[in-house]
């Protein structure tokens, strides 16, 4: 009898292992999930998913714009603020018919934005920001038209001066998108509140290392280099 228990006793052991395994792994992504949600940031703007969105018409084909910040633009890591006051970006709409998508965004590659004229909230202390790489933009129609703005991982690097030294970089380990809302007009303007990017924090007394995301607001105005009398549009 006693022979005849212990199968059914290893049975029932390694069958325990194996849900403990399964439970684990199920937490494990349920734990990955929750940051990823946590930390507000989308994929790049070129891999958004695009099976429920509504068709997209970006216009005219094929011009060239220029993003021109429109007052001040803000990054808020921790306790820190930097405020810079002059930015710009430029692309160009795909040509026909890449500039029209049955069922999702329309995406185009831009220069990296530039940032000048920082400064901190923190007395004695200035800011200098660095971008590099091929950044992107993708334009989604809806209500409200939306567009994604990808940062190349390591792209954005803000590093400050003074009574403390901090470097602070955007998509520090992967490309980031930062969600815009899009507004047809002439210009047309693409705005960000509040909007979130992964950051990495390096730095002595004053940095805020503990912070893992940037809170980023600003307004561009979007115009038409091809054509000035043309406006940017984004329709269905």
């Amino acid at each position: 009898m006693t022979a005849q228990r212990r199968p059914r006793a290893s049975r029932t052991f390694r069958a325990s292992r194996t849900s403990r395994r399964r439970a684990l792994v199920v937490a494990g992504a349920g734990i990955a999930a929750a940051v990823g949600l946590a930390a507000g940031v989308t994929g790049p703007a070129m891999a958004q998913p695009a099976a429920t969105a509504a068709a997209t018409t970006v216009t005219p084909a094929g011009h060239a714009f220029t993003a021109t910040l429109s007052g001040k633009a803000t990054f808020t890591a921790g306790s820190v603020t930097v405020t810079c006051t002059t930015s710009t970006s430029s692309g160009q709409v795909p040509a026909a018919p890449g500039n029209h998508n049955d069922a999702g965004p329309v995406s185009s590659s831009t220069t990296p934005a530039t940032y000048g004229s920082c400064t901190t909230s923190m007395p004695g202390v200035s800011a200098t920001v660095t971008t590099t790489g091929t950044w992107g933009v993708a334009m989604q129609n809806g209500t409200p038209v939306t567009a994604g703005l990808t940062i190349p991982s390591g792209g954005f690097v803000l590093r400050t001066s003074g009574l403390a030294s901090c470097t602070v970089t955007a998509a520090p380990t992967t490309a980031a998108t930062v969600n815009g809302t899009w507004t047809n007009g002439a210009p047309s303007t693409l705005a960000f509140s509040n909007a979130s990017v992964p950051v990495k924090v390096v730095g002595g007394f004053g940095c805020p290392t503990s912070a893992t995301s940037s809170t980023f607001n600003a307004t561009y105005q979007v115009r038409d280099t091809t054509d000035p009398a043309s406006s940017i549009t984004v329709t269905g």
